[in-house]
């Protein structure tokens, strides 16, 4: 029984994980889409913007998925505060501080490096644009998730 049920699950497994990717990707693509429509780039521009973007997308996606993310949602799943010393609290706490002063940093360089491309103007549509793009995949997902309910 074990023999049929082990392939079966982590062909389910594979499966969702496949699912995932693409999900991904498409909003992924979605975004550059919407950013591109918001802030009329030229060719020029583009060609010059995407890179430093990109990169200051990968380095804000290490900096949310990290070990001390993953030590902060066991913490918040556990019932017990006594999981976790007080040094350990505190070490945690100075690895929290050290990842904040990274993302000040990061974005305060992205700013430097996207003012030698873009306009000031331009740089505030980005904001709005990213902004604008985040309210839309939630309000979609919310509508979805309405109607999931709904099904109910």
């Amino acid at each position: 029984m074990k023999t049929i049920l082990i392939p079966f699950f982590a062909l389910l497994l594979s499966i969702n994980s496949l699912a995932q990717k693409p999900d991904k990707e498409k909003i992924k693509a979605l975004k550059v889409a919407h950013i591109t429509e918001q802030l009329d780039l030229t060719a020029k521009e583009a060609q010059a913007f995407w890179p430093v973007y990109n990169a200051n997308q990968e380095v804000h996606y290490k900096l949310r998925h990290n070990k001390v993310r993953n030590r902060l949602e066991e913490l918040s799943c556990s019932d017990s505060e006594t999981i976790i010393t007080e040094t350990e609290a505190k070490e945690l706490l100075e690895k929290i501080s050290k990842i904040e002063d990274t993302k000040y940093k990061t974005e305060k360089d992205y700013y430097q490096k996207l003012s030698s491309i873009l306009s000031s103007t331009k740089i505030l549509k980005l904001k709005f644009a990213e902004y604008s793009f985040r309210s839309k995949m939630i309000k979609e997902f919310k509508s979805r998730h309405k109607g999931e309910k709904s099904k109910k």
